[in-house]
């Protein structure tokens, strides 16, 4: 049934996608980086191939999730910390810059995450998906458009910082163009939509984190602004996978493929977060003030290790178990335990072993339970009878419809504060 046809739980299961993505976007401003957002992107599809309750969908679970990490994981190499000043700022025009280049931004993570997990849904025996093409392509189109635009024509976002956005760009349109030369008309739908909704999320997560900055709510809001990018970008993807039509994928998944996939997504993406941020030497660095002995650190250093490797082997012993064939009860465990061990990592690493608890943290066990509650209804069923296909000047009219917005909001923040602490001025 398509959203037409059972409006609630059709919207709910959009609100479930958008809640999973939301949340572990949330999660990972603990962790940042690109294994941060591929985590954050592993979980909303996990979530996503959940609530559509396809079997063909279940068992190419590992693929797929591991696409979507990549996806949504390679632009957070994007530095994006001075145009989140930008969008602080008390002049219109500044201001104005900073959340349409947001809106750039997180257009770019929803094209690309967005994009690589329909083609991976997209693919099939009689139309595949050929990966090493699309690899070379998207790597060379994003070298060639950062040589043009950054290095001969030197247009900057954000100056002194990366201007890694330029590489996502070229990476990022020749990933269009891979798709509409090959006639994956679904997977250019969906990239477009992600794209939209994630930069949509981006800048108004940033307005509200101004706002709650003024009002002086004692709540993180760069943890709500996170939140925004991804919930807005994960309902979006959804929406335009659930009401799309999608071959009924007959292809065998190849016992290296799975290998493969699993060893990237549930070792390589937790150890690479573990490196970074989870080792003794982090924790000494973060709880330097408190933690004089090191004790603390030291032993959450080790649970971290501890509760990583516990649930890659559970998972593991799940999948391996059924050679692969997962069912939508162990695409459940999978999902519940790799969404859990990424709020087991983020309380970890702000403190808990101190007593240290935040707000922010409760609220996402809270997200859980809720996504878990709502993952036991039936929702989509495939194959989806209404197919909401748009033309090309539906999407600038919705370009044209979220800048105008992002301007109004724009309006309002310089009108609401005065020079405030992070703010920065990109033109004069």
């Amino acid at each position: 049934m398509g959203l037409k046809e059972n409006k609630t739980d059709s919207w709910i299961a959009v609100l479930v996608v958008a809640m999973a993505l939301g949340t572990s976007w949330a999660i990972r401003g603990q962790f940042g980086h690109e294994q941060g957002a591929a985590w954050a992107g592993g979980i909303g599809t996990l979530v996503l191939i959940l609530v559509a309750q396809r079997k063909d969908w279940y068992s190419k679970m590992l693929p797929v999730t591991l696409s979507s990490a990549l996806g949504w994981g390679l632009t957070g190499m994007i530095s994006y910390g001075r145009v989140v000043g930008y969008g602080r700022s008390d002049d219109f025009v500044n201001a104005f810059y900073g959340l349409s280049m947001l809106f750039v931004i997180g257009g770019l993570f929803g094209l690309i995450g967005g994009g690589l997990t329909a083609l991976s849904l997209d693919s099939t025996t009689n139309k595949k998906v050929i990966w090493p093409s699309l690899i070379v392509e998207m790597t060379a189109g994003a070298l060639i458009v950062y040589g043009l635009l950054v290095v001969q024509l030197e247009v900057l976002m954000t100056p002194p910082r990366s201007e890694a956005w330029a590489l996502s760009l070229g990476a990022g349109l020749a990933m269009v163009w891979y798709m509409l030369r090959n006639g994956f008309v679904n997977s250019f739908r969906v990239a477009l939509y992600t794209s939209l909704g994630a930069g949509f999320g981006f800048a108004f997560g940033n307005f509200l984190q101004t706002v709650g900055t003024v009002l002086e709510i004692p709540f993180n809001m760069w943890n709500v602004m996170e939140y925004s990018i991804g919930f807005f970008g994960g309902g979006s993807m959804a929406y335009a996978i659930f009401t799309s039509e999608w071959p009924v994928s007959e292809k065998k998944t190849k016992k290296w493929e799975n290998n493969i996939s699993f060893l990237a997504v549930f070792v390589c993406i937790p150890l690479i977060i573990f490196r970074e941020s989870l080792q003794m030497k982090n924790f000494v660095s973060r709880f330097q003030i408190f933690d004089k002995s090191g004790d603390i650190s030291l032993i959450s250093a080790i649970l971290s290790a501890f509760f990583i490797v516990l649930a890659a082997l559970f998972i593991w012993l799940l999948i391996r178990k059924l050679n692969f064939k997962a069912e939508r009860r162990e695409v459940r465990w999978v999902t519940t335990i790799y969404f859990g061990l990424y709020i087991v990592l983020s309380f970890l690493v702000t403190g808990i072993i101190s007593g240290k608890v935040m707000l922010n943290h409760i609220l996402y066990i809270a997200n859980l339970v809720v996504i878990l509650m709502l993952l036991k209804n039936s929702f989509i069923k495939f194959p989806v009878t209404i197919v909401n296909k748009k033309k090309s000047n539906y999407y600038i009219q919705y370009l044209i419809a979220i800048l105008f917005v992002v301007s109004i909001l724009s309006l309002i923040s310089v009108s609401i504060h005065g020079e405030m602490a992070g703010a920065h001025n990109r033109f004069g």
